[in-house]
């Protein structure tokens, strides 16, 4: 059997932890963060760390196999 290759993008975005949970970033964490753009509420939240829903982990395992 061949090696399955890992998604690119996959690898980039999502990170796996101990218990096999997909750790993934938040969006909307990049520019205008100060000043006019976001509430101090709203940034303070995006640095929490979030989970990709569990819908979407056997989608995951597929694209990144190796880990």
């Amino acid at each position: 059997m061949p090696k399955i290759k890992t998604h690119s993008g996959a690898k980039k975005r999502f990170s796996v932890t101990k218990n096999g949970k997909f750790k993934r970033g938040h969006v909307g964490k990049r520019h205008l963060l100060n000043g006019h753009g976001k509430t101090t509420k709203l940034k303070r939240h995006l640095r929490k760390e979030g989970f990709a829903d569990s819908t979407n982990v056997a989608q995951l395992k597929r694209l990144l196999p190796y880990k």
